[in-house]
């Protein structure tokens, strides 16, 4: 973690939101992976409901996401929420990107960003979070060095509104 979160939780609502570490959340542990270069390279994956934690923590189908992709070796899965104002504001204040929920990296560091689309009402929220995440909200805007950002759910049968801002649905 390149930032101290201790400055920033004390000042926002439901600090809890923020940091982690619930029973049976998985950390892998980055600095370790990346120095077994015996290994093949290891797949970062966050995966976001866009939506404040208490709703996006509930949904079964991220659940099992994230189970089953924190099973398929070479492969890291993390989780990331869209914050509330106050956090988010304390976020820009500090310069500090989003971030994902296990190892406290940046979104930007991650090589795949996957959105659950709920309901048409996130769009909004899909593009904050990209934004506070250090991603430009345009596919076009990306290069290779940026994730891949991807978008599952019900929402995708009409791809069109949001076709703009993510890669492949």
């Amino acid at each position: 973690m390149s930032f101290d979160l201790d400055c920033i939780l004390p000042l926002v609502t439901k600090p809890s939101r923020y940091t982690g570490g619930e029973l049976n959340s998985i950390s892998a542990d980055w600095d370790k992976q990346q120095a077994a270069s015996h290994k093949p390279q290891t797949t970062r994956v966050a995966l976001c409901l866009p939506d404040v934690y208490e709703i996006g923590m509930s949904n079964y189908g991220l659940r099992i996401l994230y189970s089953l992709l924190n099973r398929v070796p070479n492969t890291a899965c993390e989780r990331v929420y869209t914050p509330w104002p106050d956090m988010a504001d304390r976020l820009r204040n500090a310069s500090v990107q989003l971030y994902g929920l296990e190892s406290h990296r940046p979104l930007s560091e991650f090589n795949v960003l996957g959105f659950s689309l709920q309901s048409e009402l996130s769009y909004t929220n899909v593009l904050y979070t990209l934004d506070l995440g250090g991603i430009p909200l345009r596919s076009a805007e990306r290069s290779a060095k940026h994730p891949l950002v991807i978008a599952g759910g019900p929402c995708c049968v009409n791809p069109l509104p949001m076709n703009r801002f993510i890669d492949c649905f």
